[in-house]
C-alpha cells in the first residue's frame, strides 16, 4: 500500500519552509513531509528523526533524490534537546512533529499494532526497546491496566476489560492480537458489540500510548522545541486523537494566549508573549482527502509562532 502523507499540502504551508532555512521533522515516517521541505530548502538542512530503523532505511533513497542537505538520526523524538546538541543547532527554523503510528507500521501485521491482523502482540514503534505490547497485557497488574484503559483509552469499561484480561492470563498467556481482542469481546455488553466501530479501538490505543510513552514524549518534545525555534520560526503537529490534541491545544496555549485579566485594573500591564498561534482552531482534512485516505479523517493541526 502506497504510503499517503495526511494534510501535506497544508502541513507544508503552515511551516513557511525558507530557502535557507533549518528544519526538524521529529518523525520521519516514509519522508513524505520530509522529502517536501527538502524541494523548498535547497540552502538550509534537514534534520529527520525517527525511532523505527526500517523507516530511515526506506527513507534516505527517496529524501536523496533532493538533495544532501539532511541528516536522518535514529532516536526518539523526546531526546530532541540532545539530538540539536550534539549537532551543533543551537535553533531552528521550523519542527514538524506528524504523530500516531505511520501506515507502513500499522499495514505491517507482524508489528502487532492492529486489532484487524493477528500477530504477536507488540506494538513497540522503537523495536529496539524492551517493553513492550506484550509485556503490558500479561506483566501488569489489575491497577495499572485499569489506569492506562482510563486515561490512555477513555473506555468506559476499562476495570471491566482489565478483570477480564487478568482472569484470561491466569490460564495461559495472552500473545495474539487477536486472542486480546476475543478476551475485550468477552468483557464487554451485546449492546456495546453491537455498535459500530471496532470494540478494541481505545484498548489498543491505550497499549499503545503506554508502549511507546507517547504522551510523556509529547509533552517533552513541544516544550522543548518551542525553546529552540527562531523568532518567526514555526512548529507545527499533526495528531490524530483527542488526548494527543488537547495536548498540543493547552501547551501552545500557555505560552501564546495571554491570561485574562480584570479590566478594572488598570495598573496591570498587557502581557507582551513570546508565541502566537498561527491557527485557534485546528485544520482538517478536506473531503477530497478523506475520499482519498480514509486514515485523515481524524487528523488536526495545530501551529505556532515565536515571534521574538
Amino acid at each position: 500500500m502506497e504510503h499517503i502523507s495526511v494534510l501535506l499540502n497544508e502541513t507544508i504551508d503552515m511551516l513557511h519552509i525558507k530557502d535557507d532555512g533549518i528544519y526538524v521533522d521529529c518523525t520521519l515516517g516514509r519522508g513524505g513531509h520530509s522529502a517536501e521541505i527538502l524541494k523548498r530548502c535547497k540552502k538550509g538542512h534537514l534534520y529527520a528523526i525517527d525511532c523505527d530503523k526500517q523507516a530511515i532505511k526506506e527513507s534516505q533513497d527517496r529524501l536523496s533524490q533532493y538533495g544532501n542537505n539532511f541528516t536522518c538520526v535514529h532516536d526518539v523524538f523526546q531526546n530532541l534537546k540532545e539530538i540539536l546538541d550534539s549537532m551543533g543547532v543551537e535553533s531552528v527554523d521550523g519542527i514538524l512533529l506528524d504523530l500516531g503510528v505511520s501506515s507502513p507500521q500499522f499495514d505491517d501485521e507482524k508489528r502487532g499494532f492492529s486489532y484487524r491482523m493477528d500477530a504477536r502482540l507488540d506494538m513497540r514503534m522503537n523495536q529496539e526497546q524492551e517493553l513492550d505490547a506484550w509485556k503490558v497485557v500479561n506483566e501488569y497488574s489489575l491497577q495499572e491496566l485499569t489506569r492506562i484503559f482510563k486515561e490512555y483509552g477513555e473506555d468506559p469499561f476499562a476495570y471491566k476489560i482489565a478483570c477480564q484480561i487478568e482472569k484470561a492470563r491466569q490460564e495461559k498467556p495472552i500473545d495474539t492480537t487477536f486472542e486480546l481482542v476475543d478476551v475485550i469481546k468477552s468483557a464487554l455488553p451485546q449492546k456495546v458489540l453491537n455498535k459500530k466501530g471496532h470494540p478494541a479501538k481505545r484498548i489498543f490505543q491505550a497499549i499503545r500510548i503506554e508502549v511507546n510513552h507517547e504522551l510523556d514524549q509529547l509533552s517533552i518534545v513541544l516544550k522543548e522545541g518551542l525553546k529552540r525555534l527562531k523568532p518567526q520560526g514555526r512548529m507545527v503537529v499533526i495528531t490524530f486523537h483527542s488526548l494527543e490534541d488537547r495536548m498540543v491545544k493547552n501547551i501552545f496555549k500557555e505560552v501564546a494566549v495571554p491570561k485574562k485579566v480584570d479590566k478594572r485594573l488598570p495598573e496591570l500591564r498587557i502581557e507582551k508573549l513570546d508565541y502566537q498561534l498561527i491557527n485557534r482552531k485546528p485544520v482538517m482534512a478536506t473531503e477530497k482527502e478523506l475520499n482519498d485516505n480514509n486514515r485523515a479523517h481524524s487528523a488536526k493541526l495545530r501551529g505556532i509562532e515565536r515571534m521574538r
